[in-house]
């Protein structure tokens, strides 16, 4: 039975890997933020960022499936050295913004929970020293599987505690159905920028270029070749489901009290004083539970981002118990304390490590498009039309989606 249950495991790791990895507290914040001020009516949002992921997944896994190349190998190769440079550094910029905005954000939430317990609370350094050294402790250990178990539970718990979170706090049906339907909302008095900028974040922190690079090193990890394509998909497709599921629960939460009771929210820390009189304190802490799940899930591929980046692109053993990986790991890791200690706005980081995710998008979906349309690579398995509109139309959004980023950051740096 024990067998049985580890080869079902193993089918999904990939995909739970990534869920891991998409599911932060950049999204929970998003989410958040997008429910409490416009409840369930940019649930469109979330769906037409879903499909999008699961179309680039299955681009670039789709690469890796007919080359048994990763995707940093094929930029190296078939276009230019420097293109996988430029992903190396951007992407580890990001993740160095991100490692400090999501453990400062996970800190935060944690003191703030925490003085319903102890008088006064206890200091958002403590919480951020113990978790940093929970996910230092996991990887040091070394092996892929204990790694990818120690995820796996992770992202088990952080989807039980929103789902459940859900069905506590859920708006009524009718409004989310009415979410479905594309539209935009009408802007309150008091938000002069309107929905753009909401989903110009919800679609950043859900469709990350980080996601589909590091895809690509997992199916070559897992010996997948084409004759595997529909087990790729199935994979893909429980990835992103699940990612529906969680971040549509989040922004339901929001949504069925916050915005409700016309309180708006500018950070995922808010949410503990505001909802906890709504809500009351079971729910409150299944949704700071949920949060700090979130948050370590993420922590764990963000920390690992630069060494099998460097692994990837110099085609080497990923042999993470090497000393060099540790301390790269190690370094990165610490970036967690910067926040509590130097009392920055985790948001305000968590903000700038996404510019620079708006920025790489672009790029990524420039990439696969040509990529995939090169017969040389992809012989028969091309792109086939319908793709590359698809391509064409996330191209352009991704665009779009940049120049909001930039805008927005630029704004906050001026102010």
């Amino acid at each position: 039975m024990s067998s049985r249950f580890s080869k079902t495991l193993a089918l999904f790791l990939p995909g739970i890997f990534l869920l891991g990895f998409n599911i932060g507290t950049g999204s929970v914040t998003a989410m958040a933020k997008a429910g409490a001020t416009y409840g369930m009516s940019l649930l469109w949002t979330i769906v037409a960022s879903c499909l999008a992921t699961y179309f680039m997944i299955n681009a670039y896994g789709k690469l890796t499936l007919v080359t048994g190349e990763t995707a940093l190998q094929a930029f190296r190769r078939h276009i230019h050295p420097l293109v996988g440079l430029f992903f190396i550094v951007a992407l580890t910029a990001g993740v160095c913004g991100s490692v400090m905005g999501v453990m400062g954000i996970v800190a935060e939430i944690s003191s703030e929970w925490s003085k319903g317990l102890v008088d006064g609370g206890i200091a958002p350094i403590w919480f951020a020293a113990f978790f940093v050294a929970l996910v230092y402790f996991i990887f040091w250990n070394g092996t892929t599987q204990f790694f990818e178990r120690s995820l796996a539970v992770v992202v088990a718990i952080m989807a039980a505690c929103f789902v459940l979170n859900f069905f506590i706090l859920m708006p009524p049906p009718v409004e989310i159905a009415k979410g479905l339907v594309p539209s935009l909302p009408e802007v309150p008095i008091d938000e002069g920028r309107g929905p753009f900028l909401v989903i110009a974040s919800m679609v950043g922190t859900t469709v990350f270029s980080g996601l589909f690079i590091i895809r690509t090193t997992l199916v070559k990890e897992a010996g997948w070749t084409i004759a595997d394509v529909k087990k790729q998909r199935n994979d893909a497709m429980v990835a992103v489901g699940m990612m529906f599921v969680i971040s549509g629960s989040i922004m339901a939460a929001a949504a069925g009290t916050l915005y409700v009771e016309g309180l708006g929210l500018d950070n995922a820390s808010q949410m503990i004083g505001l909802l906890e009189p709504l809500a009351g304190s079971f729910a409150t802490t299944i949704f700071v539970v949920g949060i700090v799940a979130a948050g370590v899930s993420s922590q764990f591929p963000n920390v690992l981002m630069l060494p099998w980046l460097l692994c990837d692109f110099n085609e080497s053993a990923r042999d993470m118990t090497l000393p060099r990986y540790r301390l790269i790991v190690l370094v990165i890791s610490l970036l967690g304390l910067v926040v509590p200690i130097f009392e920055a706005r985790p948001v305000f980081v968590m903000i700038i490590s996404q510019a620079f995710n708006a920025v790489i998008l672009p790029v990524t979906v420039a990439c696969i498009l040509y990529l995939g349309n090169r017969r040389d690579l992809m012989g028969e398995y091309r792109n086939t039309i319908t793709s590359n509109v698809v391509l064409t139309a996330i191209l352009l959004f991704s665009l779009v989606t940049t120049s909001m980023g930039i805008r927005g950051v630029w704004q906050i740096i001026a102010s």
